[in-house]
């Protein structure tokens, strides 16, 4: 009985003891793996933040150099309208000298006696009927006279005021181009600031472990799509939704519209231009364009604008889904209209 006993404590001793050394083993395996799990989580949510933010700025260099690329063309076309300016101011010009002309010969005839005051005429005049055709000539050249002198100056003011609008809008292609350069070194230096963070969002997606590249590619948690769901959408709407659609799996580029590289804005103008439409480039311009939809009027094909700002768009393609290019390092999905903070919705 003692000895049951004794065998029974034993065993509860060497069962304590393989417990405790359990407990002990998991501990010290669990612990690494928790916190090395905690890191990569830390580490994608560093790249994630730091790649919103990097694509908020290349939206805002796209905006400039678009707005850049429309003051070049605005400085073409004032150029364009001096230069016809200028041909008319030519041609006014030309008008003058002629007139002047004119104006001279009848001068002249005055100067050698051709053309005579009335009184004269009358008394010089063979007969009553040669007076009046006298007087009537005479009439008829001062007339002449003064519609050359009338049309002389009104060719003159023309030509003035040629002249004066071409000055007026050489000042202003000036003044343009004289902000246009200014832009012009904002964007040099942003592009240098941005290019640095892009290297620097490559350098570390690249570095990531296998393991951790398939969690930043999921982060998103995207979606299987049924393509049938398309049947019954518009032509347009479906039209837009299935180019993009077709390029899931595409990977993402800063800037790039296709056909093999997007970014989130790139993506829905390739998409829409495939419709024969244009679409602004970049994801604020196209929250700023089309006709606002509230959330709960969503149709496929509408453009989804996420982060405050709008620095971020995707092509709602129903069943609470969009399709969008997200981050460097992860491909064309498809993921919940909820994926981010909503900003607002655009129908083209």
């Amino acid at each position: 009985m003692n000895a049951d006993r004794g065998q029974k404590n034993m065993f509860a001793r060497r069962w304590g003891s393989v417990v405790g050394s359990l407990v002990v083993a998991c501990t010290l395996v669990s612990s690494p793996t928790a916190a090395h799990a905690e890191e990569v989580d830390q580490l994608i949510a560093d790249i994630e933040s730091f790649s919103q933010e990097t694509s908020a700025q290349n939206e805002e260099v796209k905006a400039l150099e678009i707005e850049i690329e429309d003051r070049e063309g605005k400085i073409k076309g004032i150029e364009t309208v001096v230069g016809e300016y200028r041909d008319a101011a030519a041609v006014a010009a030309a008008n003058v000298e002629s007139y002047r002309v004119e104006i001279n010969r009848i001068a002249q005839a005055k100067y050698r006696g051709t053309v005579l005051d009335p009184l004269t005429v009358a008394i010089s005049a063979e007969d009553p009927q040669n007076a009046i055709d006298r007087m009537s000539y005479l009439s008829t050249l001062s007339k002449s006279t003064s519609d050359v002198v009338a049309a002389l100056n009104e060719e003159s003011q023309k030509a003035s005021d040629a002249v004066d609008q071409a000055n007026r809008n050489r000042a202003e292609a000036e003044f343009q181009l004289g902000q246009l350069n200014v832009r012009l070194g904002e964007l040099e230096a942003e592009r240098e600031g941005l290019d640095q963070r892009k290297a620097d969002i490559r350098a570390r997606v690249d570095n990531l472990t296998p393991e951790e590249r398939v969690l930043w590619e999921s982060k998103n948690s995207p979606l299987e799509v049924d393509l049938t769901q398309l049947l019954g959408l518009s032509s347009q709407s479906s039209g837009a939704v299935q180019a993009a659609l077709s390029k899931l799996g595409s990977p993402y580029g800063w800037g790039a519209i296709g056909p093999d590289e997007f970014d989130c804005s790139g993506l829905i103008f390739w998409a829409y231009q495939q419709m024969g439409k244009t679409l602004p480039r970049t994801s604020q311009a196209q929250m700023a364009g089309g006709t606002p939809v509230s959330r709960d009027e969503l149709q496929p094909g509408d453009v989804i604008g996420y982060y405050p700002g709008a620095t971020h768009v995707g092509l709602y393609i129903g069943e609470g889904k969009i399709v969008h290019a997200s981050d460097y390092g992860i491909p064309v999905q498809v993921v919940s209209v909820d994926s981010a903070p909503f900003y607002g919705a655009r129908r083209y």
